[in-house]
């Protein structure tokens, strides 16, 4: 008696938003990989430090990394909460590995924020 309208939807999330999300993420980075490679092809095959650093240094470049990062953090952010929920099942465990997940993921995200305007 539980299927129909008056179905009673219970959990931590119900699916659609994560799988859309992963989708746009997945998109976005697909769309800054093919920016990096017309960029790399339209640099005349210079693939020295100084070229590559140059282009970094563009504001505007700087920004699509930071997205690309953060795009990338939160498409595996999904991904990783889905393999805890999936196969962790002790609930101190689960939320022991979310919280190590969370901490790490945010470390490489700074860290790649500094790396970008250090440049």
């Amino acid at each position: 008696m539980g299927i129909g309208a008056k179905r009673l939807v219970v959990g931590a999330h119900y699916g659609l938003r994560d799988w859309l999300a992963q989708r746009i993420t997945a998109l976005l980075l697909a769309a800054y990989s093919l920016l990096l490679v017309i960029l790399a092809y339209a640099s005349d095959g210079a693939t020295a430090y100084e070229a590559w650093a140059s282009l970094f240094a563009s504001t505007w470049m700087k920004l699509a990394t930071l997205v690309a990062v953060l795009a990338l953090v939160y498409h595996a952010w999904i991904g990783v909460r889905d393999i805890f929920m999936d196969y962790l099942k002790p609930v101190w465990l689960r939320i022991t590995a979310y919280v190590g997940a969370i901490l790490w993921l945010a470390f490489c995200a700074l860290w790649a924020a500094q790396i970008l305007w250090r440049v």
